[in-house]
């Protein structure tokens, strides 16, 4: 064995070298990469130049029409030439099948035949070039957007108008934004010719300066998008002759607040009204505009003001300022200017070694801030230890290897636009080594410093080079298990240390160190492993941090220098998180303040800061949460609806905008209607609040109105829905009388319920405002509901089986109830499980259906969003099969929950095929049914669909924290609690935190894990008479709740353990401390520790133990056999009668069955006849005695398992995440367990104990066991003699007991246990016999199984013993010595003597 495993030695170290000397051509990498440069090889070596790779053309956001043609350019340069692909929202397109897609030979996209529809967009999108050239790389281009013109629709139409000659006149045609440039006018069904006195604005909407008799006519707008040309309504633009009398000044065209793109062109209209005709003049930020000298200000027709060229400086806010002598009017209008990404520093190419780090820069500018990703290759670079963005959009790449070389692209992006530059990473061979000698491996490796971030290598110089002053030295090193290896080198020649920086705390690291000449790399040394030190000397947390929004999309924070903390701040790392996600951002910030910009308008986001020194990240702050400003609505109302209640009313529903788009609270809606046939008579209704119906009144009969609804914020009003249209009725309904009777009623009874269905009365033309469902048992009267009016089927809930049930249905309006529809019905037996009932259970019946009647909608479907949105869908049969709604028909969702189970439905209207539901429950189940409404006739409700919305985290702490002391144990404290109100899915787990300050930082307190969904949990080894504070926090599968409130608990002034009746053989602990009592329950922990704190020894030598155990093994036999020939050779006849009396106590097995040994007198029975208690004998052969398997060595000794890791002190640093289920926290007073071995007893504790003083009384015991030791062990033989020499022999150290307590000395004999180590502590009131003296109190513990001898008829509860391992082997030697010489022949004769007495003096009481 021993030549294989030198063998195995030998060829793992050759296998080592081997790989050693693969490295020997490598030479130290220099210091830094070349960059763009030549690379640092000698000429004519034969190094890779980088090669020209880039685009010529890149495509471009591009405007196109339905069924028009489209090329997208794209074009790159590369020697040899590149394979061009396409790539449509991320995916490749694949454009050898597609016969309307191709690539032209340039590498340009051709679309043919553009395709869109309202359902099918299969062209519109964002595209992307990707130049690939084989072994050498991939670039990418900037997206590029192409946008389809939608169908044409108007907005507004040109409206009649009438205009004195002179003034101006304003024609409006608004169209789709993308339509614009499509639109042309007429007049009279004529082109018209544009000039600088009419013009057309960047809306569509036409002005006419200067109005002459020629300009009117009948106007028109048409839009020419691909397919036919769309006309607008004509209006007549009648021209009157000056009145000569003044009129007041109006606007006829406002300026608008507006967006433009530096280099674009920006129009602010402004179009005034009166007599005398004005004149307009612009201001900027209360400076007027000079509009005749400048060069890009120039003033059209009617007075508004064009901007070509646009900058930055252009932004602000403009007037326009309307005069003509008599009054002056005006209006402003705020213009903002984005800017496109632009790269200030583009990457450049670098030359590297592998093992090196690099750092691509990336410098980028635009308004807004544009964000910055990174591509390799074309793939996005994502990310993680050693592909790093530093300094905001640098990429760093740490520990080169072989395929990380390629192409590498910075794409900065924001709302205006995408750009893209890119460079080449090469990864260069080591030179081969020169002729000449070599050196070897560096000598003696070692980490001389091992700290938490960093790690400082020393070593000797080679063996080949003692003095190696012209040496350098290289140090890679990688993380344990990464194959990615990092290079750090020596400053200078001859320096023979090297401190790596920038480790992470409590990581294995691997390090080798090689030695470079002039000829080139050597050998390598043997690897080194090593483990950085856990987090220590940290900044603490940021005081004072402080966020508040400065606009719509950002916000600033500000914090001070930390208080603590070690070595000056480098710098700090903000991090922000957007409330309800869990993706956490950061930006590094080297000063006191940061902006952050980009952000969702009016969205609460969460910031914390951790400060930086040269050990690392430190304590974060806690989290601040700030919301941004409000804006106004970027979105419409949602699922407008409306419902027509009489010929001059209208109920009008709606649902807020999507919550991403409202940007602020809405305050408000603005409601616009109108007559179909008078859109110019537009009337306007505010509803302030969040009411989200309006009934709109005073309406014509028989007319149709265009509504539309838009939201309102503090900010002001945001886009209108389109327009929706109803009719209002001919005539009312009737509700001058009640209801007739419905026309039909149907009943499907099943086990506990009963179907109930209707039709409503063939008179529709009296008002039904409900139904009235009566029921009972053999009466309808005994119960009554009332639904809607547009329900027409409801379950009778909560019957009993096989019962006979009358029902009525009766309609209802103001004046009253209708005539009663009457049938019966039995509900059917237990026994009746047939599948009829299960299919009306899950989809309701469907009714018998009105003469005229709507299909109710179909296919209803329930798809879950998030944690409490659901968008459900369904389709309608009633429509033709492109599922287009043409008519007024609208559609109610009802929803509900059956937690608890008397829910109420809620409703809400729709007029598409789908509507999203929101404000919905986390982790609930709910129901979903739809109806749908054309004028008076609705159908019934559909199927239902079923949904569970998703898990959210708990929203609500623990709730009912209670802490009770354990009884008996003081120092033990339980805690109970029961489950949050809303814990928004399945709890899997809880955190208790407690700690003695009440205002002490959360990551100071003491954590507990609790894991399931237990509701209690002990903490134990807490400090007496000391107050606590308990928090409690729930975890479930999306992350921690809130905590619950500081619950204060104080633990008792003493400790009980006198008190408890079985606190007999308890060891010391610590420094004469007592152990507490851990309870009849308590299971030793699985540690070997022994320490006040709970930190592990160092266990036994394997081969020291061994030795241990042979010898006290053989020693005891040895003992054993030399007291049984003390025994021999001294007995007696009286001697014989006593051993024959010791085995009828103690070994029954001795005489059992033999019918030659003399039957001793029970001395049991003839006591108990002195106590005058007789008793029956047990059918047992020995019911008095029980073994006692004490164990005969130190082998039977079973060790305890020291596995079990110390418990581990948590501390909150950058890394935030949810704590370990595993870790655990102990305050400074803890201790660590020892284990305890539950030795049960046979009956009651007893009343009296047995004294070591030599008496009458106690000799007889201690003369049983002592002429019985050849059935005991020696640890088990005690004496007086012993108990005074060890005394004398260590009498500043109290020997550790076993009380026993039998209730008369002669009832029952108990074996006491091995003892703890340490003092104990000693009862007054109870002597004590002493067992073996322990000295090692830092040995392991072991367990050992135990009895006692009881008494008959009675039952002792468990006694917990702490039993220590066995002591060394000279001082066994020496206890069993003291044991021997205790019992000298002379000594023992006396003994043996006395008990003879006591036997005769026995006798005579018995046959008294």
């Amino acid at each position: 064995m021993a030549a294989e495993r030198g063998a195995r030695r030998l060829l793992g170290t050759s296998s080592f070298w081997l790989c050693c000397l693969l490295l020997l051509g490598r030479r130290a990498p220099g210091a830094a990469a070349a960059r763009s440069g030549s690379p640092p090889q000698s000429p004519g070596s034969g190094v890779r130049t980088f090669t020209p790779f880039y685009f010529l053309v890149e495509p471009v956001d591009t405007l196109s029409s339905r069924g028009s043609s489209v090329i997208l350019n794209c074009s790159a340069y590369s020697e040899p030439s590149p394979k061009i692909e396409w790539k449509k929202d991320g995916t490749f397109l694949n454009l050898v099948s597609d016969d309307r897609r191709q690539l032209l030979p340039d590498g340009s996209l051709f679309i043919t035949n553009v395709v869109h529809a309202k359902h099918n967009k299969p062209d519109e999108g964002y595209y992307q070039c990707v130049a690939t050239v084989e072994n050498l790389g991939t670039i990418v281009s900037r997206t590029a957007k192409l946008t389809v013109a939608s169908l044409p629709r108007f907005a507004s139409q040109p409206e009649p108008s009438s205009v004195y000659a002179g003034n101006s006149a304003v024609l409006n045609c608004e169209v789709n934004a993308d339509l614009v440039p499509f639109v042309r006018w007429e007049q009279n069904r004529q082109p018209l010719l544009l000039d600088d006195r009419v013009i057309k604005l960047p809306s569509g909407t036409l002005v006419i300066s200067n109005v002459t008799e020629r300009d009117g006519g009948l106007y028109r707008c048409v839009v020419e998008s691909g397919g036919p040309p769309k006309y607008s309504d004509e209006a007549e633009l009648k021209v009157l002759p000056d009145p000569e009398v003044t009129s007041n000044l109006v606007f006829l065209k406002q300026p608008s607040s507006l967006v433009r793109v530096i280099g674009q062109s920006a129009v602010l209209p402004c179009v005034a009204l009166g007599l005398p005709t004005p004149t307009i003049r612009w201001m900027k930020n209360e400076e007027a505009l000079d509009t005749e000298s400048s060069e890009r200000l120039v003033l059209l027709a009617g007075g508004s003001l064009e901007i070509s060229d646009v900058t930055e400086d252009d932004a602000g806010t403009y007037f326009c300022i309307a005069d003509n002598g008599n009054e002056t009017i005006e209006a402003q209008a705020e213009l903002t200017v984005q800017a496109q990404p632009e790269f200030l520093k583009q990457p450049t190419n670098i030359y590297a070694h592998e093992s090196m780090d690099i750092i691509f820069e990336c410098e980028v500018t635009g308004k807004p801030a544009p964000t910055v990703k990174w591509v390799k290759n074309g793939d996005m670079v994502i990310p993680s230890d050693y592909f790093k963005i530093v300094k905001e959009h640098n990429l760093q790449v740490l520990g080169l290897v072989k395929s990380d070389e390629g192409f590498y692209q910075c794409i900065a992006e924001n709302d205006v636009g995408n750009a893209q530059a890119g460079a080449q990473l090469i990864i260069l061979e080591h030179a081969p080594a020169t002729t000449g000698p070599l050196p070897s491996a560096p000598r003696d490796v070692v980490a001389s410093l091992v700290s938490t971030r960093f790690i400082k290598l020393t070593w000797r110089t080679p063996a080949s080079d003692p003095h190696g002053d012209n040496l350098t030295y290289s140090v890679f090193y990688t993380k344990e298990g990464i194959a990615r290896e990092r290079v750090e080198n020596t400053s200078h020649p001859g320096e023979m240390q090297v401190t790596i920086q920038n480790l992470m705390p409590a990581t294995v690291y691997i390090f080798r160190v090689m030695a470079q000449n002039k000829h080139g790399s050597g050998e390598s040394s043997a690897p080194l492993r090593v483990e950085t030190q856990p987090e220590v000397q940290l900044p603490g947390p940021a005081p004072n941090i402080r966020a508040y929004a400065t606009s719509p999309t950002s916000i600033t924070v500000t914090w001070e220098t930390p208080l603590s903390g070690n070595g000056e701040i480098q710098n700090y790392k903000l991090y922000y998180m957007e409330k309800g996600t869990d993706k956490e951002q950061d930006v590094d910030v080297s000063s006191h303040s940061h902006t952050i910009n980009g952000l969702k308008k009016y969205t609460e986001y969460s910031f914390r800061v951790v400060a930086y020194n040269k050990h690392g990240p430190g304590v974060s702050t806690q989290d601040v949460a700030v919301r941004t400003l409000s804006d106004v609505p970027s979105a419409a109302p949602q699922n407008l609806s409306l419902e027509v209640r009489n010929s001059k009313s209208i109920m009008i529903h709606w649902q807020p905008p999507p919550p991403a788009t409202q940007n602020g609270q809405i305050t408000g809606y603005k409601i616009r209607y109108r007559k179909a046939s008078r859109k110019s008579d537009v009337t306007e209704t505010l509803v302030t609040g969040t009411q989200l119906s309006q009934l709109i009144e005073g309406l014509d009969r028989g007319t149709e109105y265009n509504f539309r609804v838009a939201a309102l914020t503090i900010n002001g009003t945001g886009p209108a829905t389109d327009w929706l249209s109803a009719e209002t009725f001919e005539s009312d309904l009737d509700e001058t009388r009640v209801p007739d009777v419905p026309s039909s009623l149907h009943v499907r009874p099943l086990v506990t319920s009963i179907v109930v269905s209707w039709t409503p009365p063939e008179n529709q033309n009296i008002v039904v405002r409900g139904y009235a469902i009566g029921y009972g048992i053999g009466s309808p009267h005994a119960q009554t509901i009332k639904v809607d009016y547009k329900q027409r089927y409801y379950t009778i809930e909560n019957l009993d089986p096989s019962s006979h049930y009358v029902i009525t249905l009766k309609a209802f309006n103001n004046v009253g109830e209708g005539i009663p529809l009457y049938e019966s019905a039995v509900t059917r037996p237990h026994t009746d499980t047939s599948e009829v009932d299960l299919f009306v259970i899950n989809a309701p019946y469907t009714p018998v259906p009105d003469p005229t009647p709507m299909m109710p909608p179909v296919g209803v479907q329930a798809s879950i969003l998030s944690h409490d949105t659901i968008r459900i869908t369904w389709a309608d049969n009633s429509l033709p099969k492109h599922q287009k709604i043409t008519d007024s028909r609208y559609y109610t969702v009802r929803w509900k929950t059956n937690i608890p189970a008397n829910t109420k439905y809620k409703n809400a209207n729709a007029t598409t095929l789908s509507y999203l539901v929101t404000g919905l429950k986390a982790n609930t189940l709910y129901e979903f049914s739809v109806m749908v409404t054309k004028g008076r006739r609705s159908s019934t409700w559909s199927m239902t669909a079923h949904g569970t919305t998703f898990e959210l985290v708990p929203t609500s702490p623990p709730k009912d924290v209670t802490v009770v002391s354990k009884e008996g144990k003081p120092r033990t404290i339980i805690v109970n609690w029961q489950p949050p109100s809303e814990a928004n899915g399945k709890i899997t787990g809880y955190i208790i935190y407690y700690s003695t300050d009440v205002n002490a930082e959360i990551h100071d307190w003491v954590i507990e894990p609790v894991v399931g969904n237990r509701l209690t949990h002990q903490i134990q080894e807490l400090t007496l008479d000391t107050p606590y504070y308990f928090k409690i926090q729930a975890r479930n599968s999306k992350g921690m709740g809130p905590m619950s409130e500081a619950v204060q608990f104080r633990t008792p002034k003493a400790d009980s353990s006198d008190k408890m009746p079985n606190d007999q053989a308890s060891g010391s602990a610590g420094k004469g401390s007592r152990l507490p009592d851990l309870g009849s329950d308590y299971k030793p922990p699985m540690s070997g520790s022994n320490s006040p704190h709970g930190s592990p020894t160092s266990p036994l030598d394997s081969n020291m133990l061994l030795v241990i155990i042979v010898s006290v093994g053989v020693i005891t036999i040895v003992v054993v056999v030399i007291i049984a020939v003390f025994c021999t050779r001294r007995t007696t006849s009286h001697q014989k009668k006593k051993r024959a009396a010791c085995k009828s106590v103690n070994g029954s097995h001795k005489y059992k069955g033999n019918s030659k040994d003399v039957k001793p007198p029970d001395l049991w029975i003839h006591h108990e006849r002195l106590e005058l208690k007789p008793i029956d004998k047990s059918p047992d052969p020995n019911p008095i005695m029980t073994d006692t398997p004490i164990p005969r060595n130190s082998q039977d000794i079973t060790p305890v398992d020291n596995s079990m890791d110390s418990n581990i002190h948590q501390r909150r640093n950058s890394y935030r995440g949810h704590e370990s289920e595993d870790s655990m926290s102990t305050l400074a007073g803890r201790r660590g367990m020892r284990p305890k071995m539950m030795m049960p007893f046979d009956s009651q504790p007893p009343q009296q104990s047995i004294r070591n003083t030599p008496s009458t009384d106690t000799m007889p015991a201690s003369s049983s066991q002592t002429c019985c030791t050849d059935h005991q062990d020696p640890e088990g033989a005690t004496s007086s003699s012993y108990l005074a020499s060890s005394q004398e022999e260590d009498s500043g150290q109290s020997l550790p007991t076993a009380h026993v307590r039998p209730s008369h000395p002669l009832k029952s004999f108990a074996v006491p246990a091995i003892p703890p180590p340490g003092p104990p502590t000693y009862d007054p009131t109870l002597p004590s016999t002493p067992l073996l003296s322990q000295q090692a109190l830092n040995h392991h513990l072991h367990s050992v199984k135990t009895a006692s001898i009881g008494t008959l008829g009675r039952s002792r509860p468990p006694m917990p013993v702490v039993v220590p391992s066995a002591p060394d082997v000279q001082e066994t030697t020496r206890m069993l010595e003291d044991s021997e010489s205790s019992y000298e022949p002379d000594e023992l004769t006396k003994e043996m003597a006395h008990l003879e007495g006591l036997m005769k003096d026995l006798n005579a009481i018995t046959t008294a």
